[in-house]
């Protein structure tokens, strides 16, 4: 499978009027910031969306955006397998913004951390408590070594078992006030 087309922040800044973006990143990073006018379709979401968005791309250019092109550029492989062609935005919002160019935020949204950030953080401690833990009780040395075959699992078949969890958090959901996910998918078919 080809690898989709990829546009730096000047790029696609140059033509943003010309594209439906999706963001799919969890509700809570998208709600934290993300590109004018974007629609948040969450990664693990994206094969309900399918027709909502064969419906989109009939009428123009999609691009997909994440925190940093590794979740947009899996998106844009899922939709080229439903027949829907999109570009992703080369890394994200986070060379959006670098690039200085503004973010969306809903009013009260607050900031969260990029999920790579977050299974980092969650995959380094469970690492290293098992270690810890495994000074005295050797079997939860196991621990850490699940987490590393997790880790492996994860980087072969480009998916996130440890991002679907945290996705699920609390701080990791939309504020009530954005739109759901249904509200989203009818907009992409007018």
């Amino acid at each position: 499978m080809p690898s989709p087309a990829a546009l730096s922040p000047a790029q696609a800044a140059a033509r943003l009027e010309e594209f439906t973006v999706i963001d799919v990143r969890a509700p809570g990073e998208y709600a934290a910031g993300h590109v004018p006018g974007a629609l948040n379709i969450p990664l693990d979401k994206l094969p309900d969306a399918l027709p909502a968005l064969k419906s989109a791309s009939a009428r123009g250019s999609l691009l997909v955006v994440c925190a940093s092109g590794v979740r947009s550029t899996r998106a844009c492989e899922i939709l080229a397998g439903a027949d829907i062609e999109a570009a992703t935005l080369t890394g994200g919002t986070s060379a959006w913004e670098g690039d200085g160019r503004g973010l969306d935020r809903p009013d009260g949204a607050r900031a969260v951390w990029p999920m790579e950030r977050q299974v980092r953080l969650a995959a380094g401690s469970l690492v290293v408590a098992g270690l810890v833990a495994g000074i005295r009780f050797p079997a939860a040395r196991w621990l850490s070594a699940g987490i590393g075959s997790g880790l492996v699992f994860s980087a072969v078949t480009n998916t996130c078992g440890m991002a679907s969890a945290l996705s699920k958090l609390p701080y990791n959901r939309a504020p009530r006030s954005t739109e759901d996910l249904g509200a989203t998918l009818e907009a992409l078919q007018r």
